[in-house]
């Protein structure tokens, strides 16, 4: 895994303390509360106690013309046509205004394109057949802004629109008879970050012109759900309505997610936000990756349990098979790296295989970003030669404007700053490596760090399910409002177990006479760099299991690095590397000399080579070795044979004599740029 910088958050003491005696509330929550900017009594008890005043819906602009063209076709008996998305956000909003039409005696069907064959948004083909199923009216939800060409093709073929989405608004709206949309600056509203589902749920209360509480009794589930899974803030409204959305899960109140988490194994605990973003969400995204996302709408609006349990185990068998396809091209993508090291030692990483199922690059592409720590491209090829590209970045490389700067090469490309997509024709990828690897040089000097935020430093002896208990208070988790991170810094390995069928690990760690136990998933004991009495430090999070009526303690590794790393330290010396391989002047610091690659190969014969990452090995290494030292002394090992390098793994050979690594030409040039004579 790439290290990330661990910093861990401060807050004002004297603010915490106030804060605290006001409310009334635990010391350490108001520390927390203080710590993410939430420093005062009003804002504060809002956020605890979930406070908000919903807006009215006509507060978004050209709510009351959406309104009024809606009612008209209720009068008038029309079809309406709900035009939908495939993924979480998008089916949760198709199936509650499906849901509210037909609660209302309205002629509605909805449609949502096909991932693989019908791409994102609205298009040409999927009108012609709304149209073909006597369509008057069509209403998007979670996409259209800019369907600017499909909108004039909707009016030409005599149908009307109105548009319902939260994404970023381009230089044009497109032809509607509304356009609701929280991103338009003419919204008399403060909160924008809605995701489509709360845009949809808005339009919702604003035809059913009655109590928003009412409305929330019926659809907050849905709302809930789509909001988690678009990663929206969860703040303001947003916030309550994940609040209140939990509730209604808890109580099993729709029949369809009841069903969905009866799949998911968690029928009987009560659900929370970090459940349904790893539970439920995914397995509605499954429908959509790897078949149709029809499955989990008609999951959702299903009113018969036994037809329910059925869809949701279908879904269930989609995800299942989602994870087969991710851990296939992830298998692949590693032997890839193995054959070619060069593709990762890329400044952004572009790998392209052979039928990568699209529907789940994306998720590979996330996972290359944290095993690198590089922003990561990931391009399924077609047997026809068309090619389709899923990124995804790290924060402060916007991986969006550099896709752009190479959009000569590309057939159509889309995204934001930390997720994109792209299509590219086979021959063109070698050059697109290149174009956007070239740009990253130009406009980053340095590439942004991964880093990982604490919360605070944790004594082990506050572990236990008070604790768990005590953080409930700053629930829902999500975006903006993480679930806590703490570190647990300077404790000792006692043991390693393997766990799920080797594919992931407990340890066992102590500190002050204090032994608890760690779970640390999809690392195996092989890929596991720390041994029994090594010193590490933790950044954990932590949470409750029931088991035999009794609530145990449950913690998480998020990351794991040797105790006392210098962060500043290590990023200085891995960007001096870096800019020395990009040509720029260098110091002996970079240069191994006979002792140093003496310990690093005495090192590496002790350990009998070394079967982890080179991070881990600079780590492991004696700490007067400088990661340039180090890379540079692996490179003349292996010019001189005396190892060999799969991927990341070092190999020891079986030399005779003695070896010169001065002689080696990594050796020479290095010696020649840094003038060491």
């Amino acid at each position: 895994m790439s290290h990330k910088r661990w910093i861990v958050a401060d807050a004002d003491k004297e603010k915490a303390s106030l804060l605290s005696e006001k409310l009334n509330i635990d010391p350490f929550i108001a520390f927390l509360l203080v710590s993410r900017g939430i420093d005062d009594e009003l804002s504060a008890s809002d956020f605890i106690n979930s406070g908000c005043t919903f807006t009215s819906p006509y507060s978004l602009k050209d709510m009351d013309k959406a309104v009024s063209r809606i009612n008209e076709a209720l009068e008038k008996d029309e079809k309406i046509c709900i035009y939908g998305d495939y993924d979480c956000d998008g089916v949760t909003s198709t199936a509650l205004l499906y849901t509210f039409f037909e609660s209302i005696g309205a002629d509605v069907i909805y449609f949502i394109p096909n991932r693989l064959t019908d791409g994102y948004g609205m298009n040409m083909s999927a009108i012609d057949k709304i149209k073909e199923q006597g369509t008057d009216l069509i209403i998007t939800v979670d996409n259209g802004i800019s369907a600017i060409d499909e909108a004039e093709y909707i009016y030409s073929l005599g149908m009307e629109l109105v548009v319902t989405d939260h994404h970023q608004i381009g230089d044009a709206l497109p032809r509607a008879c509304a356009v609701v949309n929280p991103h338009r600056e003419d919204n008399d509203i403060k909160f924008r970050e809605f995701a489509g589902v709360g845009v949809a749920f808005k339009l919702a209360c604003a035809l059913y012109d009655g109590d928003v509480s009412e409305m929330l009794e019926q659809y907050a589930d849905l709302v809930a759900i789509g909001t988690i899974g678009d990663v929206v803030p969860l703040k303001s409204e947003n916030r309550a309505f994940v609040k209140y959305g939990l509730e209604l899960i808890n109580n099993d109140s729709r029949i369809g997610i009841a069903a969905l988490r009866q799949a998911a194994g968690n029928s009987e605990d009560d659900i929370s936000s970090v459940d349904v973003a790893f539970q439920l969400c995914p397995r509605i995204n499954a429908a959509g990756r790897m078949d149709h996302a029809s499955k989990a709408v008609e999951l959702l609006i299903s009113d018969d349990y036994e037809d329910a349990r059925f869809k949701a185990e279908q879904l269930n068998l989609e995800n299942n098979h989602r994870h087969e396809v991710e851990s296939n091209i992830l298998d692949d993508i590693k032997q890839r790296i193995a054959d070619y090291p060069e593709l990762v030692e890329n400044r952004v990483i572009v790998i392209a295989g052979e039928n990568y199922h699209h529907g789940v690059i994306g998720i590979v592409a996330s996972h290359i970003v944290s095993a690198y720590g590089k922003p990561a491209i990931i391009i399924g090829m077609d047997e026809d030669g068309k090619c389709t590209g899923s990124a995804r970045s790290v924060d402060g490389f916007n991986i969006f404007d550099a896709i752009s700067s190479c959009s000569d090469l590309l057939t159509h490309f889309g995204g934001h700053p930390l997720a994109a997509g792209l299509g590219i024709v086979k021959e063109n990828i070698d050059a697109f490596r290149e174009c956007i690897n070239d740009y990253a040089v130009r406009k980053y000097e340095v590439m942004p760090a991964c880093s990982l935020r604490l919360d605070c430093k944790l004594s082990p002896f506050y572990l236990n399910t008070d604790l768990v208990d005590n953080l409930s208070s700053l629930e829902p988790y999500g975006a903006d409002n993480a679930q806590p991170v703490f570190g647990l810094f300077n404790v000792t390995l006692v043991s390693v177990t393997p766990i799920g069928e080797g594919k992931h690990i407990r340890l066992e760690v102590q500190k002050k006479g204090k032994n608890f136990k760690i779970v640390k998933f999809k690392t195996t004991v092989d890929e596991f760099p720390y041994k029994a009495g090594d010193s590490i430090d933790v950044a954990i999070k932590v949470s409750k299991n029931y088991f035999k009526g009794r609530y145990y303690l449950s913690i998480r590794a998020e990351d794991i690095r040797p105790n006392g790393i210098d962060d500043d330290q290590y990023f200085k010396e891995k960007n001096e590397l870096e800019l020395f391989k990009l040509g720029h002047n260098g110091d002996v610091s970079l240069y191994p000399n006979r002792d140093i690659c003496g310990d690093i190969y005495r090192f590496l014969k002790q350990n009998k080579g070394w079967q982890y990452s080179f991070d881990d090995l600079y780590f492991a290494v004696k700490q007067s070795v400088t990661y340039g030292q180090l890379f540079f002394a692996l490179e003349a090992f292996c010019e001189a044979g005396l190892i060999s390098r799969d991927g990341e793994k070092v190999i020891l050979n079986q030399t005779e004599g003695k070896v010169s690594l001065n002689e080696t030409n990594i050796m020479k040039t290095l010696k020649g740029r840094l003038k060491i004579d």
